[in-house]
């Protein structure tokens, strides 16, 4: 929707977090946890991507959208491009599709039981 209503930064700033959220889930799941983004990137590349449980592609994928965030949003306005914000969007369905074949249906929270 951000995309769609020409907000590229923040599309692509909500798409690392998309693909950020999935990588922690994977050491979280062998319980690791880490305390900045930059140790649950090298957590995911380290144990996921060298052991070849994950394709090598996606730790690329998650460095470059954290680039991508951070200009989104520490940059100037329009610092992303609606292309690159696309990319990001793409590579984040990606990373979901990951984490439904590898960890399984993705849990929704229905609200108070």
């Amino acid at each position: 929707m951000l995309w769609e209503t020409a907000y590229p930064d923040f599309a692509a700033s909500r798409a690392y977090y998309a693909m950020f959220y999935v990588a922690e889930a994977f050491p979280e799941g062998e319980g690791l946890a880490f305390s900045k983004h930059s140790g649950v990137i090298a957590a995911f590349g380290q144990h996921f991507v060298r052991t070849g449980e994950v394709p090598a592609e996606f730790h690329r994928f998650l460095v470059k959208a954290q680039e991508a965030r951070h200009a989104g949003d520490y940059g100037h306005l329009h610092s992303v491009t609606s292309d690159q914000a696309k990319i990001q969007i793409t590579r984040a369905e990606q990373f979901l599709a990951l984490a439904r074949q590898l960890l399984g249906p993705i849990p929704v929270d229905t609200g108070p039981s």
